[in-house]
């Protein structure tokens, strides 16, 4: 598949896993030579910027500013590839605070998932602010947040579920 397709695959395939006001999503195509980590951390903060910018949240966020790119970075845990898609689904499906209530069709989410984890393929790097060990979270947000970030090395996909009690 050609890297326009695969950009528009994911594109399409985030857009199937976004929910107005609390799944938030992006996909691209690094325009730097050689991405890494810290390209991928500069699109996290981007879309925690568009998040805090966002009516329905700023007034839960005065003067919040997004972290840094190191500190970003600093947030990130790896996720095994076998286990993006899941964790994908469950970011973009069911509600972090109320586990029984569900933004999306479980089967639906586990679906496009699949997809945006195929597009970017076996060799993918996926990243999340959960710390698998101790089951924290690093929150980059003062609020509730959840992060699925996954790279190629030429394309990206970001999804982030953000909630308040």
């Amino acid at each position: 598949m050609t890297s326009t397709g695969v950009l528009t695959g994911l594109e399409a395939g985030m857009a199937e896993l976004s929910t107005p006001t609390r799944v938030y999503v992006a996909a691209g195509r690094f325009t730097e030579p050689d991405p890494d980590l810290p390209e991928l951390a500069a699109r996290i903060r981007t879309l925690l910027a568009g998040v805090a910018a966002d009516e329905a949240w700023r007034r839960f966020l005065p003067g919040y500013a997004p972290p840094s790119v190191p500190e970003i970075r600093a947030a990130l845990e790896p996720v095994e590839t076998h286990g993006a898609a899941a964790f994908l689904a469950g970011v973009a499906a069911v509600d972090l605070l109320w586990p029984d209530h569900l933004h999306l069709p479980v089967e639906a989410a586990a679906r496009a998932a699949e997809r945006v984890v195929s597009l970017l393929g076996p060799e993918a790097s996926w990243w999340t602010n959960h710390d698998a060990g101790c089951g924290a979270v690093n929150r980059l947000t003062p609020l509730f947040d959840s992060l699925l970030a996954g790279t190629d090395g030429e394309h990206f996909a970001l999804a982030l579920q953000i909630a308040d009690d």
